[in-house]
Parts: structure tokens; C-alpha cells; sequence
């Protein structure tokens, strides 16, 4: 595969053509009035590259992305029929988590890891409550937010949130697009006792206080408060790929920190 590319039987995803916000939003009006079945299959086509782009964040850990882009074209096609037209938030924003929700409902219901039905179920009920959240406020709503409004603690928020996360190997590459790789286990420090533990968290606290402040807002976002890439980049009106960039840089900054 590819970089940047996901190879979806039927599909040329090379010659995709993205449609503007401004087009985007007068074909919804035009849905609204006339639910016609070529105005919505203009909307999905129009909007394909958004699938694609979650879609190849599972690329190295599920091996039938047919079953994935399928799931997040329904996300996407779900988007298109709730997406609030009276809000001041362009489709893209309301979109992603969306097809991000739908993806994730799916790879937790078909995951082969044992997770207890009481986190299974804060899960769904966070994705339920995240997608009204966005349809109603037009932006994402952050964990400790949503936390509050289930009645959990953020902990028990991010718990439930990652078990719909898929199975990852440590010797899997968190970046494989610059000469020297990181693997997870790069990252994952191997404590030996509690104290070793703790000079490791101050140690990576200091290089995190450290970071360049639109970096250290990245790895807040992604590793503490658990959004995704595409969350990441709506949120500060940057591209994905800025994210991921960032987001490597700063982990090669820290990958110093940990013992």
C-alpha cells in the first residue's frame, strides 16, 4: 500500500475529486428540498476523501479496509442526514467524528478482546451523546465535558474511549515516513519499580513543558485527553498532516525524557 493512499476494491481513490465547503453546503439545501438519490451521491463522492483519510488510520492494524471505508461511507451518509444546516460550522467539522463514531461502533463490536459490558457501554453511550453534542454545538465537545454530562470521572471516560481503540503490536512503526523510525515500544517505558516510574513521569513532564506550545497542545490532545488526528486538526484549523507532523516531532523530543 501506498503512502497516504488506501486501496478500496471498485474504488479509484487516486482521482477523487473533493467538493468545496461552499458546494457542499448548497447541495445539502438543494437535499433537503429533494431528496434525490443523485444529489445525495454527489454529496457521498463529493466527500469520499474524508472517509479516506480515517480509513487509512486503521490501515496497519485491519486488514479488510473494504468492511472500514463501507462502515465509514454509512457515517458519512449519516452525517449528511442529520447535519444541521442552521449551524455556523462547515459539513468537514461535523462530518469527521462522525464517520470516526461509526468506525469505532464497529471495530468495538467485532473486537476479539474480552472488554467488561459496563465499559462497552459508557462507550456507546459517549459516542451517542459526543454525536448529539456536535449536531446541537457544532464542534466537539472535550472529555472532561463529556464526562461531566455522562457522570463519570475523566478517567473512567478515557478508559472506556480507548477500548474501542484497536489492538496495536509494539513492534508496530508509529511513523514510517522519515529514515528513523519509531516503534511503539519505543515509547513505552519498562518499569523496573515505582520509583523509576515516577522520575520517568517528571522527566517526560519537563520535556513536554518544553515543547514548542502549539506541540505541546498535540500530545495534551491526543495523549491525555485521547482525540484523534483529524479531531486535532479541526480543532486548530490546521491540516491532518501538519498534525502528524508535529505530532513526530514531538515525540522524537521526548523519546530523550524516557528512561
Amino acid at each position: 500500500m501506498a503512502k497516504n493512499k488506501v486501496d478500496i476494491v471498485g474504488l479509484d481513490t487516486n482521482n477523487l475529486v473533493s467538493l468545496s465547503s461552499r458546494k457542499t453546503r448548497e447541495l445539502l439545501i438543494e437535499y433537503r428540498r429533494n431528496e434525490r438519490k443523485d444529489i445525495l451521491d454527489d454529496l457521498v463522492m463529493g466527500n469520499l476523501k474524508l472517509v479516506l483519510s480515517l480509513v487509512n488510520r486503521f490501515s496497519r492494524r485491519y486488514d479488510n479496509l473494504d468492511d472500514l471505508f463501507h462502515i465509514g461511507v454509512m457515517g458519512l451518509i449519516k452525517a449528511i442526514n442529520n447535519f444541521d444546516l442552521d449551524q455556523d460550522v462547515r459539513f468537514s467539522t461535523y462530518a469527521v467524528p462522525m464517520i470516526d463514531g461509526e468506525i469505532r461502533r464497529y471495530l468495538r463490536d467485532s473486537s476479539t478482546l474480552r472488554v467488561s459490558r459496563n465499559i462497552k457501554d459508557l462507550a456507546y453511550h459517549y459516542m451517542k451523546e459526543k454525536d448529539d453534542f456536535i449536531t446541537e454545538f457544532g464542534y466537539i465537545p472535550s472529555n472532561d465535558v463529556m464526562a461531566k454530562k455522562l457522570g463519570v470521572s475523566p478517567f473512567e471516560l478515557v478508559e472506556a474511549i480507548e477500548s474501542t481503540y484497536p489492538i496495536s503490536s509494539i513492534n508496530e512503526p508509529l511513523y514510517n515516513d522519515f529514515d528513523e523510525s519509531i516503534l511503539l515500544e519505543d515509547i513505552l517505558p519498562n518499569y523496573k519499580d515505582e520509583e523509576e516510574r515516577n522520575i520517568t513521569l517528571y522527566s517526560l513532564k519537563d520535556g513536554i513543558s518544553k515543547l514548542p506550545e502549539i506541540e505541546k497542545k498535540i500530545i495534551n490532545m491526543r495523549f491525555y485527553e485521547g482525540l484523534s488526528q483529524i479531531e486535532i486538526s479541526t480543532i486548530l484549523n490546521i491540516s491532518q498532516a501538519q498534525v502528524s507532523r508535529l505530532e513526530k516531532n514531538a515525540l522524537v523530543s521526548l523519546k530523550k525524557y524516557v528512561i
